[in-house]
């Protein structure tokens, strides 16, 4: 098959076969390239139209905390005493600049997660 940009869904059915078929390609081979081509044109046109967002900040930061078995207080070093911690897991106060940079340091959760927008909990008038 002709090298050729993946425009459409079917140009992309057809990339995937032909990966598939040079998928056992000897190394430094003209097929191991080729292979190479294919797989560089397929992961843009899937970045492009199969992009994953980023995760809500205050998920990740639960999912972090259930996956180390980690407690609201833990997060007080973070995030700040218990009722700020409370505010922001329940989403009555946004994280700020310095509540993001620890996270990120002591948890290790990306800034890049812990900077994406996200909606605060809507309060009685």
């Amino acid at each position: 098959m002709e090298i050729k940009l993946i425009k459409t869904e079917t140009d992309y059915q057809a990339a995937l076969a032909e990966i598939e078929c040079l998928f056992d390609a000897a190394p430094n081979s003209r097929e191991a390239d080729l292979l190479e081509v294919w797989a560089t044109l397929v992961e843009a046109y899937e970045a492009k139209h199969f992009a994953i967002p980023e995760p809500d900040p205050i998920e990740a930061i639960l999912y972090h905390m259930q996956s180390r078995g980690l407690t609201r207080r833990d997060l007080e070093p973070y995030i700040g005493s218990r009722a700020r911690v409370a505010e922001v897991l329940n989403r009555r106060r946004a994280l700020s600049i310095e509540m993001i940079r620890r996270l990120h340091a002591g948890l290790g959760i990306p800034a890049e997660v812990l900077i994406q927008p996200y909606e605060l909990a809507k309060t009685a008038a």
